[in-house]
């Protein structure tokens, strides 16, 4: 008799396990290698980050720490962006996802409505108390974030309340950030350079944490929302850390974007090329926010160049991102004589593109309208806050500079807002926008361009 002894472990000790077990481990290997991989680069940009913040005395006025904040504030709201859009755009059909995002657009909207009457003057009444504010808007949306992130795995209510809540929140950070810029700037570093360094701040920021968020999505929706809280956290620790110069009000006074001068005892009024500057920007950052939602929709409709539509919107989000970052370093490196003229230009040649792009409907041309867009926009707003330093007094300048900003917010929600409200067809869509941008651009050129005398 023959006696077969079974071996109570066949498989971790047969052949085809040892494979298993091989590639198990140079599975895990590849994985650790990625990961420290991925932590060194990460260390390395952070460094970099932290060198060039602080370049030219910005450390030791304080900028460098509000750079940063500006870093970590775009990372969380990428996570929140991405958890949003996959709960309110491609979880549904284009249909339903256009009465999704134009939900979410008028919550967008609505924080206006309460900044401009209230948020605004309460900060401006409230300046000793700035970095407390500033907080205080990092903190509520992180707060918000874990309720948001509850209510998309248990399909609760909270969703779109909490969603309105980090917006205005959101706003009222851009509000109280642009205020705290002129406080902070060292002897010899313009504003339009601050402005660059924090726009490239965001934008560094911002690369960092996009693919971790799309990574969590995969996992689930819940999952950017809750990285997101630990990011407002950390913001929130940086933002009452900043310098106390942040909360100095002395000598300040209010501003109004409109031209003309002023009567007694009331805010004093910007000359013509600020206003000038203003009007150009508002109709590029329309232009942007209506590219945004009108082409994410039409992608999704009719793919161009025979792209899956999510492979599609992505290089429309690289081309814009690749202009925002020529944007922010050209207006960096570039002293223009005119920077109210140069928007005027960046307008004219929006126009141009988008005048092309309805005419000749293809993948070259949309990626080029987005990269024209972001470069536009983001040049422009470096050159109206050059114009705003050259032209606009001391004592009124931070005024200015943040009702400017939530001018130019709410300019982009109007134009996402033509976006969603438009047919689905491109050459419609485009001329339009080239028409509005034509107007833009003759309302501007029809202020006078006449600086105002400091």
């Amino acid at each position: 008799m023959v006696r077969v002894t079974q071996d109570p472990r066949p498989e971790p000790n047969g052949p085809g396990a040892g494979r298993a077990r091989r590639v198990a481990d140079a599975s895990s290997r590849a994985a650790r290698s990625a990961a420290s991989s991925t932590s060194r680069a990460a260390r390395a940009g952070t460094a970099r980050l932290r060198r060039a913040a602080s370049a030219e005395g910005a450390g030791q006025t304080g900028l460098a720490r509000l750079i940063e904040l500006n870093a970590v504030n775009a990372a969380a709201d990428v996570l929140v962006a991405i958890a949003l859009a996959d709960t309110l755009f491609f979880s549904a059909a284009t249909s339903e996802a256009r009465g999704r995002v134009a939900l979410y657009l008028v919550l967008t909207m609505a924080p206006f409505v309460i900044i401009a009457p209230v948020v605004g003057p309460f900060l401006d009444r409230f300046r000793h108390g700035r970095r407390w504010a500033i907080g205080a808007t990092t903190a509520l949306r992180g707060f918000l974030c874990w309720v948001m992130a509850g209510a998309v795995v248990e399909g609760g209510v909270w969703l779109y309340p909490a969603a309105f809540g980090c917006l205005v929140a959101s706003k009222a950070f851009a509000v109280t950030r642009a205020a705290a810029v002129p406080r902070l700037l060292p002897d010899g570093v313009p504003l339009v350079t601050a402005n660059a360094r924090l726009s490239m701040a965001a934008i560094v920021g911002a690369a960092l944490a996009a693919p971790v968020g799309i990574g969590l999505a995969l996992i689930g929706s819940d999952w950017p929302l809750r990285l997101a809280f630990l990011a407002y956290a950390a913001a929130t620790i940086q933002a009452i850390l900043l310098s106390p110069r942040v909360d100095s009000a002395a000598g300040e006074s209010e501003a109004s974007l409109r031209e003309g001068t002023a009567g007694p005892g009331r805010a004093y009024r910007v000359g013509g090329t600020v206003v000038r500057a203003l009007r150009a920007n508002a109709a590029l950052r329309a232009f942007s926010g209506f590219l945004t939602l009108f082409l994410a929709f039409v992608l999704r409709e009719e793919p161009v160049g025979g792209l899956d539509d999510t492979v599609a919107i992505g290089l429309l989000a690289v081309a814009a991102w690749v202009g925002v970052t020529g944007g922010t370093v050209v207006g960096a490196r570039v002293k223009a004589q005119s920077p109210d003229g140069l928007v005027l230009v960046l307008v004219g040649l929006a126009a141009a593109v988008a005048a092309l792009t309805a005419a000749v409907w293809g993948l070259v041309t949309v990626l080029l309208v987005a990269l024209v867009a972001g470069f536009g926009q983001q040049l422009g707003r470096l050159s109206l806050d050059a114009v705003v330093q050259r032209d606009v007094p001391d004592d009124v300048r931070t005024s200015a500079f943040a009702r400017s900003d939530t001018l130019l917010q709410l300019a982009w929600v109007l134009g996402g807002a033509l976006g969603i409200a438009l047919p689905l067809i491109p050459p419609l869509g485009l001329g339009i926008a080239a028409g509005g941008l034509v107007v833009g651009l003759v309302a501007a050129q029809r202020v006078r361009p006449e600086p105002q005398a400091n």
